[in-house]
């Protein structure tokens, strides 16, 4: 399994897809497509390597037959957590069989089946070659790392909306009005002219014009407050917990020789000191 990180804007070569979003099957964003894996036999492109994490440090492979691309994005039949726990690979290096039936163990695939023998005997050959030419003496052991980081993500979204609302208020205010007092004085010597100055006898009137005041109202708009939405950053601790995975490197046959606690073999009839 060889891997081509060709630019192309033909749909019908997925090396285009090199640098587009990869989505989970709830269109949450996963990562980037950084290379397209090809087999070996059909050159058929069958895998693509998602970068993501913190910087980018995490590569993880998907099957491309079991995802689908807008020309944009390519979204994918798995979750997120099933993406990125995803067996992962060394960015730029070839998959071997037992690579490549490793993830579709992890998929849940069936291999094709013009493909089952050969990538058993590729499986076979590969863990014979310890033992032929071109190999060292040592086993390398590796381990997988965890890393954390943290990625922004839409969790909610608070709006202003403006609405009237009519409440009833109640003042109460001073009135007046004028009512009709009938007033009598006696005759004294200094209204004595006023009073004879007309006939003796003689009819008459008098009208007086009565006021009273009455209320009036007036509604007046006036700004009272500014009204604004912002942000504020509030910082947590949550913990993660992930399994990871490691080697370790057994001795799986002696034929004869002792080893000692360090690893160190010696011959059935060395001594110690």
């Amino acid at each position: 399994m060889t891997t081509t990180n060709r630019p192309n804007a033909d749909r019908n070569d997925p090396a285009a897809m090199i640098g587009a979003e990869v989505h989970d099957s709830d269109d949450n964003k996963v990562g980037e497509i950084t290379d397209i894996y090809l087999d070996n036999d059909t050159r058929r492109p069958e895998w693509a390597a998602v970068k993501s994490g913190l910087f980018g440090s995490h590569i993880s492979l998907v099957p491309l037959d079991k995802g689908r691309w807008d020309g944009v994005a390519l979204t994918m039949l798995f979750d997120k957590a099933a993406l990125k726990n995803a067996p992962h690979h060394d960015p730029g290096s070839e998959l071997s069989a037992g690579d490549e039936q490793e993830l579709y163990q992890y998929y849940g695939l069936t291999p094709p089946p013009d493909r089952r023998q050969h990538e058993a005997g590729a499986a076979k050959v590969q863990g014979d070659s310890t033992h032929g030419s071109g190999t060292d003496d040592a086993m390398t052991r590796s381990e997988e790392r965890l890393y954390v980081g943290t990625e922004q993500q839409e969790t909610g979204r608070a709006r202003l909306r403006k609405h009237i609302v009519t409440e009833n208020v109640t003042k109460t205010v001073p009135v007046s009005h004028e009512e009709v007092v009938v007033e009598r004085e006696p005759i004294t010597e200094a209204n004595r002219g006023q009073a004879t100055s007309g006939a003796d006898l003689s009819e008459g009137e008098h009208e007086v014009t009565l006021h009273e005041e009455r209320l009036v109202t007036a509604k007046e708009t006036v700004p009272v407050e500014r009204v604004r939405l912002g942000t504020e950053t509030s910082t947590e601790e949550q913990t993660v917990s992930e399994n990871l995975r490691r080697e370790e490197i057994d001795i799986d046959s002696t034929d004869g020789v002792a080893v000692d606690s360090s690893g160190h073999g010696r011959g059935d009839g060395d001594t110690r000191k």
